[in-house]
């Protein structure tokens, strides 16, 4: 049989619901037998975006506000001797504000 590797990329905005998200694939993933190896969660360096906004247009240019945006990411790897793994993951319910991609390679 032919091993076939999945990527599974998940970002989000929140740090909990990416954890949240993980715990929730991995779960699914050790009850099934075809797979071989799992690696991961791997986390990858926070991303952040910081943003200076002045509080009027006019005046008071002294009095701005500051925000900033921080983007998680996370990967988990996956080998399998079956391709009904990668059905399993699509089907698989996980909380809105995760963003997912799965890759398969050989």
């Amino acid at each position: 049989m032919s091993k076939e590797k999945i990527r599974i990329i998940l970002q989000s905005f929140n740090h909990i619901i990416l954890n949240n998200s993980c715990k929730k694939i991995l779960e699914v993933l050790t009850g099934e037998k075809s797979i071989i190896n799992i690696s991961g969660p791997i986390s990858f360096p926070t991303k952040k975006r910081s943003y200076c906004v002045l509080r009027s247009p006019h005046v008071n240019k002294d009095s701005r506000e500051q925000f900033e945006i921080r983007r998680y990411k996370k990967i988990i790897d996956i080998q399998s001797n079956s391709k009904e793994i990668m059905n399993i993951l699509l089907l698989l319910d996980l909380s809105p504000g995760v963003s997912t991609e799965l890759f398969s390679y050989k």
